[in-house]
C-alpha cells in the first residue's frame, strides 16, 4: 500500500513477478482493495496470496509512532511474516522511516550491528554500485561506517557476484588525512578492516562507479542522492526543451532516440528495483517512492535472489558479534534521522 503509485502498480508488479519469474508473492494490505486490483489483470495467478492488513501508514506520518500504533498496517504485518518465517524477504515502496522503525522493532538488529543502514543503488556508467547510508542515520560514528561497508560488501558479493568488492570512503579529497574527524577516523578503521579498501573518493567520482561500495554518514548520503536525482531531472528537462525549440532539432532528436533510450536504461533505477536495509535480522528492501510495476518486478527478483544467495548469513558472519541486538522497546526511537520518504 506504499508509494506514489500504490496499490495499482504494486499489485501489477507482483502479478508480473509471479507469472514471468515464478515467484511466490504475498500481497499485504486491505483484502478487498487488493482483490479488486488483481481482478483487473485476469484474476489471481498461481503464487499470489493475499494477507489482510486494514491499516495504511501514509507517507507523511511520523515513522516510529506509525510503526508502533498501526500494527495492522501492511508494513508491520509484512515484516511479521518475515519474523515468523512465512516469508523470505519484505519489499515496500512505502514510508522509509516507518519501514526502518518497524524492521528494528519487530525483526531486531543482527548481533553486533550498532545501526542499520539504507543502501542506495547507483546504476551509473553501466555498472551498479551502492552508496550508504542514504538517510537512515544523520549522525554517525566511525564504527557505523565500517559495519555498513562490511555488510554492503557481502551484499555486492552474494547478490551481484562481485569478487572481493572494492570499498571507498566519500570525502572532500582523495588524500589520506582529508576531511572531518569522522572521515579521518573512519579511514583509519577501514584500512585495518580487511576489506578491499581503495581510499577516498570525491563526489565527482560517484557517477563513474569507481568503487563497488561507497560509505558516508546518512546526512551527506541523502543530500548526495537527492542532488543527483534533481540534477538528472534538470538536465533531461533542458535537453527536451532544447530539442523542441527548433524543427531541425526535433528531426535530429528522433534519429538519436535509440541512443537516448540506451543511456536511460543504464541509469534507470527500475532495472534494480529496491535497495536493501542492511543490519536488521531479516531481508528488507526499500523501493523508490515512485516505483512502478517494472521496478516492483525488479525489486522482487533481487529480494528472491538475496534469499537464495545466503546474503543474510554472510552478513551475520562478516561482523564480529558483540552483545545481542534485540528488537526495540515500544517507546525506543529508531535510528537517528530516519527519513519518512523513499530515497
Amino acid at each position: 500500500m506504499g508509494g506514489d503509485n500504490a496499490p495499482g502498480e504494486i499489485v501489477l508488479g507482483a502479478v508480473r513477478a509471479a507469472r514471468e519469474l515464478g515467484l511466490r508473492v504475498a500481497l499485504v494490505g486491505p483484502r478487498a482493495t487488493l482483490e479488486a486490483e488483481i481482478a483487473k489483470h485476469g484474476g489471481r495467478p498461481e503464487g499470489i496470496t493475499i494477507v489482510d492488513a486494514p491499516d495504511v501508514i501514509e507517507m507523511d506520518e511520523a515513522p516510529a509512532q506509525a510503526a508502533r500504533h498501526k500494527k495492522g498496517s501492511s508494513i508491520v504485518v509484512g515484516l511479521k511474516l518475515v519474523k515468523e518465517g512465512r516469508a523470505d524477504a519484505f519489499v515496500s515502496a512505502g514510508n522509509t522511516g516507518a519501514i526502518m522503525a518497524a524492521a528494528i522493532m519487530y525483526l531486531g538488529r543482527i548481533r553486533g550491528i550498532e545501526r542499520p543502514s539504507i543502501a542506495g543503488l547507483m546504476p551509473l556508467s553501466g555498472k551498479l554500485s551502492v552508496l550508504l547510508d542514504v538517510g537512515a542515520n544523520a549522525d554517525a560514528r566511525p564504527v557505523y561506517l565500517v559495519q555498513w561497508a562490511q555488510m554492503a560488501a557481502a551484499y555486492m558479493e552474494r547478490v551481484w557476484k562481485r569478487e572481493r568488492p572494492t570499498v571507498a570512503l566519500l570525502n572532500i579529497g582523495e588524500e589520506e588525512g582529508k576531511g572531518s574527524t569522522l572521515a579521518q577516523e573512519t579511514y583509519d578503521l577501514l584500512k585495518e578492516s580487511g576489506l578491499n579498501f581503495i581510499g577516498n573518493l570525491e563526489g565527482r567520482d560517484l557517477p563513474f562507479a569507481k568503487a563497488d561500495v561507497v560509505v558516508t554518514d546518512g546526512f551527506t548520503g541523502n543530500v548526495v542522492v537527492k542532488t543527483m536525482e534533481g540534477m538528472a531531472d534538470y538536465v533531461m528537462g533542458e535537453i527536451r526543451s532544447a530539442i523542441k525549440s527548433r524543427p531541425w532539432y526535433l528531426a535530429a532528436g528522433a534519429l538519436l532516440m535509440p541512443a537516448f533510450r540506451q543511456v536511460r536504461k543504464k541509469t534507470d533505477y527500475r532495472e534494480y528495483g529496491a535497495g536493501p536495509l542492511l543490519g536488521t535480522n531479516g531481508l528488507v528492501f526499500i523501493g523508490h517512492g515512485r516505483s512502478d510495476a517494472r521496478a516492483i518486478v525488479s525489486a522482487l527478483r533481487v529480494a528472491a535472489e538475496s534469499a537464495r544467495s545466503g546474503m543474510l548469513d554472510a552478513i551475520r558472519d562478516t561482523v564480529p558479534a558483540k552483545e545481542a541486538a534485540p528488537a526495540l522497546a515500544a517507546d525506543e526511537p529508531p535510528a537517528e534521522g530516519a527519513s519518512s520518504r523513499s530515497s
